[in-house]
């Protein structure tokens, strides 16, 4: 994929170095456009080391390639970070002076700006108009972070972490190498970039991880979920414009950056959580695993070795189909299962069992698609099997859901 990083003039400049070569590492050509004022704290040499292409920030160098048409047109998605107040303003009002403003006035594809600045500059009247002028017109803006900024000031402002920011952008560029054939009906592949915008104005929660159910304070029970799947169904869920919660158990991933985020550790406080959220959600996404049983008792001290440990266990409660049974008209619910055999009687059996309008089925035999970076699951709706997707990248399997969730949406 082709990648713009625009980069303005912020302290903040160095992480995009750090967020330049994960695209970079992650197969992608990207082209660095920093500004005037971003060239004071990192430099030409180390974008072009960087990158591998030479850099510029205004549009009289190399006139002959006509980069400040070129770039824009050339793009499949656009991100600035570090994106400063002075740079939100001259996007919002159409600015062509440099050549970051001009890439954007000719960019076609998603946009995506990564705010960093002091709270009161965020807070501003001014700032908070021209991030909603950018979001009427298309372009997602992040939430920054909160945190330590330059010197001691702390609040909201921060420049979200290189990798969370890379989680997100994962969610607008799809990789076209394990998607389905080619559509039957126009011989077209699948498309590699997503610039639908088909969520905007949508709540949905999405859980991702396993919990974990203590036998005491350093042992529990617990599954080999990462958290992957529903961290990319997060990512994608907001680059298509949604309002994302993202309720999150054990994870071994970075979360993706501008989602609202809720941490629970057990199956007991992923149930409170999920049932509360989704009940004000227009769809949810339930791909976390939660652990079907959980001690009936556990120690506040660390249990001693001695022989055999007698475990009684209890059932924990059933996420999906609480959330099934309040399920409002017109929300939409997908659950996964996780199965090594019987796989599709039991997708079919469990959507009914939970009032689910679409299952997910994972083949997880010999915990393949553990920890892994693609996946293989087979989607079941009312019609019965509707779409398989083999060892096909999370975030494309992702996109697949949305796909659905959209459709089916009133």
């Amino acid at each position: 994929m082709n990648v713009v990083l625009g980069v303005s003039g912020g302290i903040a400049a160095y992480k995009a170095c750090i967020l330049l070569r994960l695209l970079k590492e992650s197969g992608h050509d990207v082209r660095v456009v920093p500004t005037a004022a971003a060239l004071n704290f990192v430099g030409e040499a180390t974008w072009e080391a960087l990158s591998g292409h030479p850099v510029a920030s205004g549009v009289f160098t190399d006139v002959d390639q006509v980069k400040h048409v070129r770039f824009g047109r050339e793009a499949d998605l656009v991100v600035v970070a570090p994106a400063t107040a002075d740079l939100l303003a001259r996007a919002a009002h159409g600015r062509a002076d440099d050549l970051l403003t001009s890439t954007l006035l000719t960019a076609t594809c998603p946009v995506v700006f990564a705010p960093a600045m002091h709270t009161e500059m965020w807070q501003h009247p001014a700032t908070r108009a021209n991030v909603a002028l950018l979001r009427e017109r298309g372009a997602h803006v992040v939430e920054p972070d909160s945190g330590r900024l330059t010197g001691a000031d702390t609040g909201p402002g921060r420049l979200p972490e290189p990798e969370s920011l890379f989680v997100l952008l994962k969610g607008f560029l799809r990789h076209p190498a394990p998607l389905r054939d080619a559509d039957p009906r126009t011989g077209a592949d699948a498309p590699s970039v997503t610039g639908r915008r088909d969520l905007v104005g949508r709540k949905v929660v999405v859980s991702a991880g396993g919990t974990r159910e203590p036998i005491d304070p350093v042992r529990f029970i617990g599954n080999h979920s990462s958290g992957r799947q529903g961290i990319a169904l997060a990512a994608a869920a907001a680059a298509r414009g949604a309002d994302v919660t993202l309720i999150a158990a054990h994870v071994d991933a970075p979360l993706p950056a501008g989602v609202r985020v809720e941490r629970v550790a057990t199956t007991a406080e992923l149930y409170d959580a999920t049932v509360e959220a989704a009940a004000g959600a227009d769809a949810a996404v339930l791909a976390a695993a939660p652990a079907d049983f959980t001690p009936k008792s556990s120690s506040d001290r660390k249990l001693k070795r001695k022989g055999d440990l007698d475990l009684a266990l209890t059932s924990t409660p059933d996420i999906a189909a609480a959330v099934g049974r309040t399920k409002r008209p017109g929300q939409v619910l997908v659950v996964f299962a996780a199965e090594t055999h019987d796989g599709p009687e039991h997708a079919r059996a469990k959507r009914e069992a939970k009032n689910a309008d679409l299952v997910v089925l994972n083949d997880v035999s010999g915990g393949a698609v553990f920890g892994s970076a693609e996946n293989s699951v087979t989607l079941f709706d009312e019609r019965g099997e509707v779409d398989a997707l083999a060892h096909a990248s999370k975030e494309s399997v992702a996109h697949a859901i949305w796909d659905a969730v959209s459709a089916a949406l009133p």
